[in-house]
């Protein structure tokens, strides 16, 4: 008489669906690592087809011989923030629009937004329409 069951419990444990699990997390990770950058900025700018809502006061204009304008009047860049400072003196919620020709160095442009900044003027950079 035979008294052994017929299902017998196998010990070894198989790791090869451990395995799958594993390769594809590493696949997973593997793909969306490039995609996460904690040090870069992801910049999408906006398309020129759209209307500014804010009130615009004035505009100040850099070319590519550096000359500063501020509407079509030539400013030199020392008297920039002076100039600035007493055509905005009383407007509520002033807007400067910073127009930039292309070659024209990066440290122009900041140069116009610090002076925003250091006195609360509402800067917008000018873009080129499509």
């Amino acid at each position: 008489m035979n008294l052994r069951g017929r299902n017998k419990i196998s010990p070894e444990f198989s790791m090869s669906s451990m395995t799958d699990v594993v390769f594809l997390l590493l696949i997973f990770f593997m793909l969306t690592s490039p995609v996460i950058t904690p040090e870069a900025l992801d910049l999408i700018l906006p398309k020129a087809k759209g209307k500014t809502t804010s009130k615009t006061t004035l505009s100040v204009s850099i070319t590519k011989d550096l000359q500063v304008y501020i509407n079509s009047e030539r400013i030199s860049n020392s008297a920039l923030e002076s100039t600035l400072k007493s055509r905005l003196a009383g407007e509520e919620n002033p807007t400067i629009i910073l127009r930039a020709e292309e070659g024209v160095p990066i440290e122009k442009a900041v140069n116009v937004m610090d002076i925003a900044n250091r006195n609360s003027y509402k800067i917008v950079l000018a873009v080129k329409p499509e």
